[in-house]
């Protein structure tokens, strides 16, 4: 009987896990930014084009939304779209509230978030390289968990302790891989002088009130809650195939 109840918690949290690993894997929302440049022009809600100098006509306490470029990026796709920052941008990236005029280039071409525009080759070429790493973790991570799951089913009518022992193995497998994608997204963005120097290039050659602000999106937070989830499954088969052993053999 505790045999079966644990049995039922292990595949619960291993289905969890599962489901938010693809959820942070295939959703591109693991970086949520917005750009915007306030000194040379703004855009009124009409759409016209205000220059330095110009009048305009308003009532009282009537504000123009700031015109800034937002865009999220995950492991497939890069996606920016120009808008009003009247609203968080988290609301303003959803699916039904992107513009028509959103473009999207693979992830992999522009390593997050520095571009061959910005920064010269050598800098260019050693973010690819981390972002190589990266993808390379989140792969990993996720090809863990599938193998893992074939491996719990594959156990259960054959009462094999060493297959449970194998899909625990590989569920802390995938925990570990996507704690490492986690921590190198963080340090990327938060300790790394990459997001810094891309800010001060901006302001010296496009604008000097260039202003970028980072959001962690809800591919970001998929993946803790999945590491959690991973973690627990995976003690929990360890555990059932030791008593699997002890009790069949």
């Amino acid at each position: 009987m505790k045999l079966s109840v644990a049995l039922f918690f292990a595949g619960l949290f291993g289905s969890l896990a599962a489901l938010f690993v693809f959820l942070s894997f295939g959703t591109d929302y693991w970086l949520v930014a917005s750009e915007m440049c306030v000194t040379n022009r703004t855009i009124t809600p009409d759409g016209v084009a205000v220059e330095h100098g110009d009048i305009v006509l308003a009532e009282p306490a009537m504000g123009f939304p700031p015109h800034a470029m937002v865009y999220h990026e995950g492991f497939f796709w890069r996606c920016s779209f120009s808008g009003y920052l009247d609203d968080n941008p988290h609301v303003k990236i959803w699916m039904t509230n992107q513009p028509h005029s959103k473009v999207c280039i693979p992830a992999y071409l522009f390593p997050f978030p520095v571009s061959q525009q910005t920064h010269n080759a050598t800098a260019y070429d050693s973010a690819i390289i981390y972002r190589g790493f990266w993808s390379v973790f989140m792969l990993i991570g996720v090809a863990a968990v599938i193998l893992g799951g074939f491996f719990i089913i594959c156990a259960a009518p054959f009462a094999s302790h060493r297959l449970y022992k194998a899909g625990g193995g590989l569920f802390l497998t995938s925990a570990v891989f996507l704690l490492g994608v986690v921590l190198m997204l963080v340090l990327w963005v938060e300790v790394m002088s990459v997001v810094q120097d891309y800010v001060d290039h901006q302001r010296l050659s496009v604008c000097p009130d260039f202003d970028l602000t980072i959001y962690y999106g809800l591919s970001f937070f998929f993946a803790p809650v999945a590491i959690s989830f991973c973690l627990l499954a995976g003690l929990m088969f360890l555990l059932i195939g030791r008593s699997v052993r002890m009790q069949y053999h």
